[in-house]
């Protein structure tokens, strides 16, 4: 028997014995000892082998049929949404003990195809089990995943089997070994081993599903259900759920980076955020974390300790992953150097065969070392040491971003939890301005998260750079620490500049932020600059300021350019200084390729941390800083809290040092914490029910401060609200009234004395209580001190949202009261002018609405709320009289009255009084008088008979056809006209894509409009750098890339030489004399002269970049400036503000700072690539071949990558605007969300858009790891290429060693290249969409401000008289437009006080325009003084005319800079204008008199003293035609009557047009122009047209009586 299993043994597959060369399992040597099986078959190794293949033929067989035949057929137990559900036990364990079998088993492969190297015959038992293994291996992988993702278990027993047999079979072999004295020395020992224990750990994962599902040998398997997320269709960021492959390689992606090109990414697409992502989740996480922390160290942690503690517990766990994936990736890093050295010095060895000395069961075995000395195993090696590099490298990234995502989320949402209990003070006092809060949220939050990013940083680098030293000293001794030393000494020098580049970069930004607040300024003030000619003051100072901007962006060029050299010349310098010196130390003993190119290898990795430690150490400081900034804030006052102590405990979730008010004050005290969710569970106060049940609320003795150490605005407040009525609060500008109202709600600090509000039963509020999320509700005790109170603030705040949400505003819609409220606010008009009616969106602030329109919306939400309590502060001041009659009418009489609802009205309408149930006046923050007005009469007659001169007409009913609406006309034609430009553009859009649609090609079009680079607005870019500096920055760029290639070459060559030189020696046996040594000088010196032009090179390149960006930004600003500042007015009002000022900010600064970044990036990696991919053909042409495959694998991987890239960088920062316009508007409309105690709905909203925010950084930075894996994938695949390439050559073609060395250093290159060609061209797509953008507004036509006039031929006073000639006038505001005026003739003689009145769209205001040719005069001419004004040129022109607007304008600087901007007039001309318009008590109060300073707005100042300043700067012009522009819309009655006086006395010389706002204003004048539909209807004197019973003005007067 034995004999003939040694004849013909079964597992022999050859079939002639004879043939000695053929294929044989076993091998076909004669008597060959495979064969023998005289010690048992167990005993022969091929036997064993053989025995090996069984399992895994078995699990193929078992396992294709079931994945390719039958699995259609099976059906999951649970139906869900994404095939991803991960859930049987041991998974990750699983995934990664496969991941290390199949490395194992290539290992395996690799040795036995080695091994078998030496024999004279193929021995296929030594390599093709572990073949099969492998193929099962992956088999096994395939199958375990769909088996899961199915969730049918039961299928699990193929693998519980084929463990069992590959454990046996490879233990039998295991056990073979030991007892045949194979020992640790041998690799397959060594292999098989390893393999016999994964065997057994994947079989223990097997058995422990089987033991926790219980889905074999048990009648009740547990039923699993999948989680939440994947239960719900909107959640497809996947990365939490896939499995380990797919979580590496980002596979998941695939499918959403294809579809993106097929149509746009937008926030449908991407889905929602998986919950353990969610804002909420991450900031319970946070508290959670913050109240360990009060636990473990005191009852209330505070300042920056705190919250670093904080953010270390709850967000620390990840980043360590992050850390320890970031160190192994850094320590595979090393395997690059050490497998060229490897390599290399495998090529240069003359005797490249060795004889193995251990022949077992006949059979060659090897050690590791023999093993590791063969050079395509040390290629094989590179390879995946790259591939499991990058891929942990790639992971690591993306754990420490998410979780910097996850915690910006956190803070934010705890940022605005702060801002809803903030104190007014804070924000009124200029303590803490919107800006400063936006800051916290736009730039310290994503300070804090990049900090995260970089974290593992400092761990990882300290690491790396021992490492690497320590490798540099192996490979060259001391000579590696010369040129360590070099890179050590001049990284201080980096880390110095990287600082001043921070410090510049500070600067920069205070500069553009007041370049932007000026621009933001003149844009929003554009009309009045043109009306007063002050474009060259204004242009002048954008100028100056852009200048200083340009001084600091020229340091932050000249520093950035120093880094670029730096990063580029350093590791020149530190080569040069280290090889120089180590072939002078060496001699010819150690400098070959293999010791050079892996030296080379090493400096490029050991420079990378050392470069990086500027960026890590600046950005920790930025992250001190601002947890610095955040513990402040987060410690600053709270609304309603008091110097008293609390008498109850409260939880502080901040770190704040105050405690609640005794619960007898009831003035919307909050304890200061942050419980967003069990408020049932929170004690709820007891309410103060006052005395008295007909009162609503009630002050006693009550002193209100805005600041704790300032004096009190309100002193000695003793008042009652009674319940139902409506109570009026009077007096004059700036005596309180406003505070009184912000007092009553709590917004004041109370310095001492009591607020009182009565019980009652709201029961909105109950129903927004019961509706609110847990997580985000308010708290309870809060709601029992009083109910929502819906306030209508002086100044309208409005939401970035429609008008009906606006009017709305979270409550249920409504259909017959939202009718009623629009009608009693008159405004359906405006709704009929809206394009897309109350659907239409009113922008941020309202801004394309006037302010009359914003005061009725916010009014009209006011009376739409069903709240007990209404607080109206000034609802009339930006209306007219009629508006207001109506408002009060169908509004506050009707709707309020009717529902028994609590009003308080602030107003300056004294003829309403007798409609109040209850009057307060107030004088100098005090309570004047308090009562009825029968009261009043009674006890006050002085002050009744003061209020009824006052009066200056009866209440009545207007009937409609009298209602002159003149102030509402204006409004609703200014938002005619834009909305008409808007709907002319929106209806040419359409056009276009209805013609783009009809088009069969469109959508290909469209998408291959998307894939398209924007070359054209780089052409742009570059051409506006000039002629001289673009060849420059492509020649250097060309030359360093050159000059850095033959450096290298160079150093092949030296290298080379100096090794063949050796063996040549060595060859000839000749002694070590002077003419057998090789001599390096000459190397050295052409080598350090390549060197030093490098250095050279790289400098000029540098500066060249950022010298380029200069003039590029420097030309496109003044370009842009000189085209806005001189567009026809009519180009504002088409295009939306925030358009414009974009182009002046994020894209200006774009174009300043990163396109010249992304520009040298993008060339550097570029031309890196391509001299690579040059080198490596040149070293190895064969190469070319296998490029073709890998250049259009990149070619539509970057395609891809790009459109989604793109797509996703815009929807990041689309998602970042609404996020941050929430946080201002908050700020803004904080008042108005606490009256109505909305802040739950609106924490709502806020947890919405951060998620929205977040899950766009999420999808961008997946995408960003998906493109990098996969280009580091591809380059290790041209390390792999290369390497066996130049192998194959250096041994059969005898390719120098040194060009081996070479050409491997620069496919390592491409490995780090390849991925930064790919981002930079993503980021340079995105950054020339700017370029693009403001290329677009440079094509605005300007105004002509030329005039046929020079100016010798005009007059020095002109106009001296006034006197005004119009001779058939027509206008229109455009070309496309109808007029506006048709043929007017009119003439106003000198010093003559001219009134115009009529109804709404009558051409008042463009009348007025005319005389400045703000509109298009077409038809007809001025004549002003003998002078036709069209032939003025139209600086001349504005500026010898006066104008008062409608809207108050105020700059941010001194009162002096906005009365007299061109400084012409005297302090005493400046005091007169300021005493005529009734402020120079105000001026002298103020510290600095003329020099105080005006907050940006003239937010410093009430709306009525605003607009008392305009009328001063006005009085200041002393022209002699004044036009007022219902210039007294804005100011109290009694303020009204001195200002017409004023302008009577003043301006009794001179002509004076008045737009009437109120009819009675105009009753003194000369002459009454009563306009219609364009033309004048009638003209004469006003007693006249009195007299005339038929006559217009007749009706208006009457009906203004």
């Amino acid at each position: 028997m034995i004999m003939r299993y040694k004849e013909y043994p079964p597992w022999k597959t050859t079939q002639s014995p004879s043939s000695t060369m053929s294929l044989a399992f076993c091998g076909s040597e004669n008597n060959s000892s495979a064969y023998n099986v005289d010690q048992g078959v167990l005993n022969n190794g091929c036997f064993v082998d053989a025995l090996n293949v069984v399992p895994h033929v078995f699990l193929l067989f078992i396992t294709f049929p079931i994945l390719f035949i039958g699995w259609g057929s099976q059906s999951s137990k649970v139906h869900i949404h994404h095939s991803t559900w991960l859930h049987f036990p041991g998974h990750n364990l699983r995934w990664i003990l496969t991941f290390i079998l199949l490395f194992v088993l290539v290992c395996e492969i690799a040795e036995g195809i080695v091994s078998d190297g030496f024999t004279d015959s193929r021995h296929l038992h030594l390599y093709m089990p572990a073949g099969m293994a492998f193929m099962a291996a992956i088999t096994s992988v395939v199958y375990y995943h769909n088996i899961e993702t199915s969730n049918f278990p039961k299928l699990l027993l193929a693998l519980l089997i084929y463990w069992s047999l590959a454990f046996i079979t490879k233990t039998i072999k295991f056990a073979k070994f030991c007892e045949h004295g194979i020992g640790l020395s041998q690799l397959r020992f060594c292999i098989t081993g390893l393999l016999a224990m994964l065997y057994g750990m994947l079989l223990a994962v097997e058995i422990n599903v089987i033991r926790v599902r219980r889905y074999i040998c048990s009648n009740d398997p547990r039923e699993v259900k999948p989680p939440e997320d994947l239960q719900d269709l909107g959640v497809r960021f996947l990365q939490p759920f896939v499995n380990l492959l797919s979580k590496g390689t980002y596979w998941w992606m695939n499918r959403f980076i294809t579809t993106a090109h097929k149509r746009p990414i937008d926030l449908k697409t991407i889905g929602k955020l998986p919950i353990a992502m969610r804002a909420i989740t991450n900031y319970n996480r946070m508290k959670a974390a913050f109240e360990a922390q009060k636990t473990l160290r005191s009852p209330n942690p505070q300042g920056s300790k705190a919250i670093w503690c904080t953010l270390r517990h709850a967000f620390g766990s990840p980043i360590l992953l992050s850390s320890t994936f970031r160190c192994l990736a850094d320590l595979l890093g090393f395997a690059g150097p050490l497998c060229i050295s490897g390599i290399v010095h495998h090529l240069s060895n003359e005797n490249k065969t060795f004889q193995p000395q251990v022949k077992l069961l006949g059979v060659y075995f090897i050690s590791s070392q023999e093993f590791l000395a063969n050079a395509y195993v040390l290629a094989v090696l590179l390879f995946f040491a790259l591939l499991l590099q990058r891929t942990f490298l790639q992971a690591s990234y993306y754990i420490a971003i998410e979780t910097g995502i996850n915690l910006r989320g956190a803070i934010q949402a705890k940022i605005y939890n702060k801002i809803m209990r903030l104190s007014t003070s804070n924000m009124s006092m200029g303590e803490m301005s919107a800006g400063q809060i936006c800051n916290l949220v736009a730039i310290d939050t994503n300070q804090l998260m990049w900090f995260f990013f970089l974290c593992p940083n400092l761990w990882a680098m300290p690491m790396q750079i021992i490492v690497g030293v320590i490798l540099l000293y192996y490979l060259l001794g001391i000579s590696a620490l010369i040129g360590a030393t070099v890179i050590t000494v001049l990284a201080p020098v980096q880390y110095f500049v990287a600082t001043k580049l921070s410090q510049t970069q500070r600067s920069t930004l205070e500069y553009s932020n007041e370049r932007l607040k000026k621009t933001n300024e003149m844009l929003r003030g554009i009309k009045l600059l043109k009306l007063y000619a002050w474009e060259h003051i204004f242009h002048g100072i954008m100028e100056e300021t852009r200048q200083k901007e340009m001084t600091s962006l020229k340091a932050f060029a000249l520093y950035t350019s120093i880094s670029i050299f730096m990063n580029a010349a350093i590791p020149i310098a530190a080569v040069l200084t280290t090889f120089v010196v180590h072939a002078y130390l060496s001699q010819d003993s150690g400098f070959s390729p293999a010791v050079a190119f892996a030296s080379l290898s090493l400096f490029h990795i050991l420079v990378t941390p050392l470069f990086l430690l500027s960026s890590v150490v600046r950005s920790t400081v930025k992250a001190l800083v601002s947890v610095q900034k955040l513990s402040e804030f987060f410690s600053s006052e709270e609304i309603g809290e008091e110097r008293d102590k609390c008498q109850l405990p409260v939880n502080i979730d901040n770190h704040s040092k105050y405690q609640a008010v005794p619960l007898k004050v009831v003035n919307r005290k909050r304890p200061p914490r942050e419980e967003w969710n069990h408020y049932n569970s929170l004690p709820g106060r007891q309410v103060n029910i006052t005395e008295g049940e007909e009162y609503c609320i009630k002050i006693r003795n009550g002193y209100f401060t805005w600041t704790p150490d300032g004096a009190p605005t309100l002193s000695n407040i003793d008042i009652k609200i009674p319940h139902g009525q409506l109570t009026m609060i009077v007096g004059q500008v700036g005596c309180g009234k406003s505070s009184l109202l912000l007092a009553a709600l709590g917004e004041m600090q109370k310095i001492s004395g009591n607020i009182y509000w009565n019980s009652m039963s709201d029961t909105e509020l109950g129903e927004d209580l019961s509706s609110t999320e847990t997580e985000t509700a308010i708290d309870a005790d809060i709601s029992q001190v009083r109910g929502s109170v819906a306030y209508a603030a002086q100044k309208p705040w409005l939401l970035n949202d429609t008008m009906e949400k606006n009017i709305t505003f979270e409550s249920a819609y409504n259909k017959q009261r939202y009718k009623t409220v629009i009608d009693a606010c008159s405004l359906q008009p405006d709704i009929d002018i809206l394009p897309h009616g109350d659907q239409t969106q009113i922008g941020e602030r309202g801004v394309n609405l006037s302010g009359g329109q914003r005061q009725r919306i916010s009014v009209a939400r006011a009376l739409y709320q069903q709240a007990n309590m209404v607080f109206l502060d000034d609802p009339f001041s930006a209306l007219d009289i009629h508006l207001s009659d109506h408002l009060l009418q169908e509004g506050i009489l009707k709707i309020l009255r009717e529902e028994k609802r609590t009003t308080v009205l602030v107003t300056h309408k004294l003829q309403y009084l007798p409609h109040a149930d209850w009057i307060i006046a107030m004088k100098d923050g005090t309570i004047q008088r308090e009562g009825t007005l029968k009261d009043i009469q009674k006890s006050e007659p002085e002050l009744f008979e003061q209020w009824k001169t006052l009066m200056n007409r009866q209440d009545q009913r207007l009937e409609k056809e009298t209602v002159t609406e003149s102030k509402t006309a204006l409004e609703r034609k200014n938002l005619r006209r834009a909305m008409y430009s808007r709907e002319a553009l929106s209806r040419a859009d359409e056009e276009e894509d209805s013609i783009e649609s009809d088009d069969e090609d469109s959508l290909s079009m469209v998408l291959h409009q998307r894939a398209k680079m924007p070359w054209q607005a780089c052409c742009k870019y570059l051409s506006s750098a000039g002629i001289l500096l673009l060849p420059l920055l492509v020649l250097s760029q060309l030359l360093k890339h050159s000059v850095m290639v033959a450096i290298d070459y160079w150093l092949a060559k030296w290298t080379s030489d100096a090794i063949s030189l050796k063996i040549e020696a060595e060859r000839n046996n000749c002694s070590q004399s002077q003419e057998c040594g090789f001599n390096h000088s000459s190397y050295s010196m052409v080598f350090s002269i390549l060197c030093s032009l490098g250095i050279l090179f790289c400098l000029a390149t540098s500066i060249a970049v950022e010298w380029t960006g200069l003039r590029v930004a420097k030309k496109l600003h003044q370009n842009l400036l000189n085209r806005i500042i001189l567009a026809p007015m009519r180009f504002f009002e088409t295009t939306p503000l925030g358009s414009i000022l974009n182009r002046f900010s994020a894209d200006l600064n774009t174009v300043d700072q990163h396109i010249p970044a992304t520009l040298e990036c993008l060339s550097r990696s570029t031309l890196l690539c391509v001299s690579a991919l040059a080198v490596i053909s040149y070293v190895t042409p064969v190469f070319l071949i296998s490029l073709v495959p890998l250049a259009v694998a990149c070619y539509f991987i970057q395609k891809y990558f790009r459109v989604a890239s793109r797509d996703l960088q815009q929807l990041d920062d689309s998602t970042q605007l609404p996020l941050l316009s929430h946080f201002s508007e908050t700020v803004e409309g904080l008042t108005t969300i606490r009256a109505f105690r909305y802040e739950a709905r609106f924490r709502r909203k806020l947890l919405e858009y951060t998620d929205s925010n977040n899950i766009a950084s999420l999808f961008l930075t997946a995408a960003n790891r998906w493109l990098e894996v996969r280009m580091e994938y591809i380059g290790a695949c041209v390390v792999l290429i290369a390497a066996v390439a130049s192998i194959t050559y250096s041994l059969y073609n005898r390719l120098s060693s040194g060009l081996v060395g070479l050409g491997l250093t620069y496919a390592l290159m491409i490995s780090n290249y390849l991925n930064w060609m790919v981002r930079s061209l993503a980021d340079m797509e995105v950054q020339l969409g700017a370029v693009k953008r403001i290329n677009g507004l440079l094509k605005t036509e300007v105004e002509n401000y030329e005039g046929l006039l020079s100016p010798s031929q005009i007059p020095p006073g002109w106009p001296d008289q006034g006197e005004i000639k119009i001779q058939n006038l027509s206008v229109r505001y455009d070309s496309s437009l109808k007029a506006v005026l048709k043929h007017v003739n009119a003439h106003i003689s000198p010093g003559q006080k001219v009134g115009i009145c009529g109804r709404t769209g009558s051409g008042k205001s463009s009348f007025s325009l005319a005389f400045f040719r703000m509109v298009d005069t077409f038809e007809g001419r001025i004549i002003i003084d003998g002078i036709d004004i069209a032939k003025l040129p139209l600086q001349t022109l504005r500026s010898r005319l006066s104008i008062i607007l409608q809207d108050p304008i105020l700059f941010s600087g001194t009162i002096r800079f906005n009365l007299d901007p061109e400084g012409k007039c005297t302090d005493g001309m400046l005091w007169e204008a300021l005493e005529i318009a009734q402020l120079k008590h105000v001026v002298k109060a103020l510290p600095g008199g003329l020099d105080a300073m005006v907050t940006e707005g003239g937010e410093n100042f009430s709306l009525g003293q605003r607009q008392l300043f305009c009328l001063a700067r006005a009085f200041v012009r002393k022209s002699s035609i004044l036009i007022m522009d219902e210039a007294t819309a804005s100011i109290d009655m009694a303020t009204e009557n001195i200002l017409q006086k004023v302008v009577m006395t003043a301006f009794a010389d001179r002509t004076v047009v008045t737009i009437a706002h109120r009819v009675h204003t105009i009753l003194n004048a000369d002459l009454v122009i009563v306009m219609k539909r364009g033309i004048i209807l009638e003209y004469d004197k006003p007693e006249v047209l009195l007299e005339q019973e038929d006559s217009v003005f007749a009706s208006f007067v009457k009906a203004d009586k």
